[in-house]
């Protein structure tokens, strides 16, 4: 079977802390510049720019997947991920009912605009998007695998925002998908035991600069580059795998 090159962890000029220059015809741009064959969207508590980019990307030949790095009530980062523009809408309706109505002051945490495919602006997003929701950790992953979506808690690794630096375990109710480390971390993290044994690691860029995009990355060994190829891939399941 082929393999592809994913990076699952881009940021857009949405996210406060994303570059302005994190259009979406910048991003499929650098994307493709660096063979990238798969990117996933994940702007801070918010999926409105990633519909854009997936349309832009599948007129390229890029697989786009859209999602959001949600910032749960645990101070914990968790990437979500769909497949289909109208489950990105759902979950943005859930993110909408739950992320607090504090003000974002773009002078300090930076500006929060949506633009469209002239890199126009439609939308400057009035609530800071880096707050935490008032969701649990597992109320998100519920709610995103009921819309058929993955779930994957962001650089576990890390010594803020991550699953085990802020909680400092695996919650027994909590079923996620795979795992991401940070793109400084090595897989050997993993036999510290607190990521079980038969889980499948992703490796991402982070990226809030074009530059950065495709500086880490996942490879899939996969039939076909899309989505429920993806699922397969992080399950083990049927010869797809994720590749160390």
């Amino acid at each position: 079977m082929p393999y592809f090159r994913a990076d699952l962890h881009i940021h857009t000029l949405t996210s406060p802390c994303g570059s302005l220059e994190m259009s979406p015809c910048n991003i499929v741009q650098a994307a493709l510049e660096k063979q990238l064959d798969i990117i996933g969207i994940t702007d801070h508590n918010c999926t409105k720019q990633a519909s854009l980019v997936m349309k832009m990307g599948k007129e390229k030949g890029l697989l786009v997947i859209g999602g959001a790095e949600i910032n749960t009530l645990e101070e914990v980062h968790c990437l979500v991920y769909f497949d289909r523009p109208e489950l990105l809408d759902h979950f943005q309706s859930y993110i909408d009912q739950h992320l607090p109505a504090i003000a974002n002051k773009p002078e300090f945490f930076g500006h929060q605009i949506v633009v469209n495919e002239e890199e126009m602006i439609t939308e400057e997003l009035p609530w800071l998007l880096t707050n935490a929701l008032d969701l649990t950790l597992t109320e998100i992953e519920q709610k995103a695998h009921s819309l058929g979506g993955l779930v994957v808690p962001a650089h576990v690794d890390r010594p803020y925002n991550g699953l085990f630096s802020q909680l400092g375990f695996l919650p027994e109710n909590f079923k996620p998908d795979a795992f991401e480390l940070s793109m400084h971390a090595s897989h050997s993290w993993k036999m510290n035991g607190k990521i079980p044994a038969d889980a499948a690691l992703l490796r991402s860029s982070d990226a809030h600069y074009p530059h950065q995009i495709g500086t880490a990355f996942t490879l899939f060994e996969m039939q076909e580059c899309s989505f429920e190829e993806i699922k397969k891939a992080v399950r083990f399941q049927e010869g797809r795998r994720v590749v160390h």
